[in-house]
């Protein structure tokens, strides 16, 4: 049998969800003697599908096998999907649903289908982790991801569902990165109108912003430490090497375990190739809160009984 090839396209290469996305298809890779290219979106969803339809359509590179990708943009690229499928190349989506997976995989033989988290779960247990920590509600700065984003959107609808009816979110946008975090955060703490606020604590849609934010408030109340450091920082993803580490520093209230699932993708890709049998049109990976919600509702308890 000849070597497979398989195409991974991610939404970016500075993320630290998705650099583990890439370390895990590599191991993968190098366990099943696939060939790997990995595509970097820039997270534009333009670039994005412009770079994937390159792949599909040249006739001087070989075309891949399969291709993998996590949406940049707002659209699981439809189109794209279809012309791969057509070319018989496998297609798998990842951290993201689509409803043309069932039209695709009834017109054409290959494997077509979506590994994902579940993203409303992912707010759902943030919303569970405010609730513990706050009580009694109060003003939580919630760092969300880009406006087109799929994953954004789901997470911040969970949130909405299990917060206290007391929190209030002040939404601010970034786009995943520490540094896009650390830009809007800070700005918006020197609004005047901002630092008359009482904030109960920062909320971010993964660990890189939520370090973003810690680092905005750190500069920001530079004379106010003690303060600002009161100030529970959540975030997620949940990395052991990044956000689980932060957790244990103390970095971090808590953060949500979303495994990385490129290289389970990669996997599920190659017993279809190899087998002829399609996987689950959808499969979920599990996630889960650190710490455990109850752990973190028994600390928050006996911080507020040592404070009185």
């Amino acid at each position: 049998m000849k070597k497979l090839r398989f195409l991974l396209s991610l939404t970016n290469d500075d993320n630290d969800y998705q650099i583990e996305q890439a370390s895990s298809a590599r191991r993968i890779a190098g366990k099943l003697g696939i060939e790997l290219e990995i595509g970097n979106a820039r997270n534009d969803g333009i670039v994005q599908s412009q770079q994937l339809l390159t792949a599909i359509q040249s006739s001087i590179n070989p075309r891949p096998d399969a291709i993998l990708f996590e949406p940049a943009g707002s659209t699981a690229l439809p189109q794209v999907a279809r012309a791969a499928a057509a070319a018989g190349i496998g297609w798998v989506i990842l951290n993201r649903e689509a409803d043309y997976v069932t039209d695709l995989r009834r017109q054409f033989h290959v494997p077509v289908f979506a590994l994902t988290s579940d993203h409303e779960e992912i707010g759902r247990i943030q919303g569970r982790q405010l609730s513990a920590l706050l009580p009694g509600g109060g003003l939580v700065v919630y760092i969300q991801g880009p406006s087109e984003s799929y994953a954004a959107k789901q997470r911040l609808f969970g949130a909405l569902e299990t917060k206290p009816e007391t929190a209030q979110l002040r939404v601010l946008k970034a786009h995943w990165t520490e540094a896009s975090a650390y830009k809007v955060v800070s700005s918006w703490l020197r609004l005047s109108t901002s630092r008359d606020n009482q904030i109960a604590a920062v909320c971010a849609q993964d660990d890189s912003m939520a370090m973003g934010a810690r680092k905005a408030f750190e500069e920001c109340f530079a004379n106010q430490r003690e303060q600002w450091q009161k100030i529970p920082f959540l975030g997620c993803d949940g990395l052991p090497s990044t956000g689980q580490d932060f957790v244990r520093r103390g970095l971090l209230a808590a953060t949500v375990f979303i495994p990385p699932n490129a290289g389970q993708a990669m996997e599920l890709m190659m017993r279809s190739i190899e087998g002829g049998a399609q996987p689950p049109d959808r499969t979920f990976t599990p996630v889960k809160s650190i710490p455990a919600v109850e752990t973190l509702q028994d600390q928050a308890q006996r911080a507020r009984a040592a404070s009185c």
